[in-house]
């Protein structure tokens, strides 16, 4: 079977398995089915922590699966994707395509180790206020964790004819169209962004913007489970469709596996694992 079919069959069956409504306090059983379902498609590669968290009323736990690299004495890449949904939503692009993105390269990188560590995260929480990803911030600035980048993946899979952006002027940068995958980072990382941007496009059309001041002037930028890295003092990146900016079905029951662009989201996944793979 070639790695195309094998991608593409792979993404859809973690589409099918996640997308459903799960949120903590609207739909608790299907919460728990996914996480089940995450933390079996991780157990398969390796020990997974059950990093517990209580953020006032967020109480969660995020799935964690650290993954060796070829010099295991780097500091570790840490790629992550949420997996609880939104209330009242299906959740497929939001962010269901950002998890099946996540266990598919955490399958190819258990197999093919990348030249430093990758820790493999499933967030919990981020609909209710990115609380997941805040405790887990934390936690590592405490324990005084080197991480050479943190990428969170952040709906993946939607294309349309019309982009908006949180700043009109943006638009004669990057296009009336939403035919692309956009890389956010904060300014410590502007020299990967290019190189980043470069390997990616081998495989799907990529545009990259970088925010100073962690995207507080920006708050659209901030709405995934990067920002807190960012505010913790971590570079980190969002890999993301655009969300609200392009697809109308963002949080709403619409958001069904038959409304994403199942070619693309194949696309960005096999750029993100090339151009994560020798970072």
């Amino acid at each position: 079977m070639s790695t195309s079919i094998s991608t593409h069959s792979q993404l859809q069956k973690h589409l099918e398995a996640v997308a459903k409504p799960r949120h903590l306090h609207w739909n608790r059983f299907g919460l728990l089915s996914v996480r089940n379902y995450v933390a079996g498609a991780l157990g398969s590669l390796g020990s997974v922590e059950e990093h517990s968290f209580n953020e006032g009323q967020g109480k969660g736990i995020n799935l964690i699966l650290r993954l060796a690299g070829q010099q295991p004495d780097l500091p570790p890449l840490l790629v992550g994707a949420h997996y609880d949904g939104p209330l009242n939503s299906i959740g497929a692009d939001d962010n269901a395509s950002g998890i099946s993105a996540l266990l598919v390269l955490a399958e190819r990188w258990a197999e093919n180790p990348p030249r430093r560590p990758v820790w493999i995260v499933a967030f919990d929480q981020e609909e209710w206020g990115m609380l997941g990803s805040t405790a887990l911030a934390r936690e590592l600035r405490q324990a005084d964790q080197e991480i050479r980048l943190m990428v969170s993946l952040e709906m993946l899979a939607y294309t349309a004819e019309k982009q908006n952006y949180p700043h009109p002027a943006m638009r004669a940068i990057y296009g009336d169209k939403g035919d692309f995958i956009a890389v956010v980072g904060n300014t410590g990382t502007e020299p990967m962004l290019s190189g980043l941007a470069s390997q990616m496009g081998q495989h799907v059309k990529t545009k990259v913007l970088p925010v100073p001041n962690a995207g507080r002037d920006i708050p659209d930028v901030r709405l995934s489970d990067h920002s807190p890295f960012w505010d913790a003092g971590y570079d980190a990146v969002m890999v993301t469709d655009t969300s609200f900016m392009r697809n109308p079905h963002y949080h709403r029951m619409t958001d069904t596996i038959d409304t994403l662009d199942l070619p693309f989201l194949e696309a960005v996944t096999e750029g993100i694992y090339l151009s994560l793979s020798m970072v």
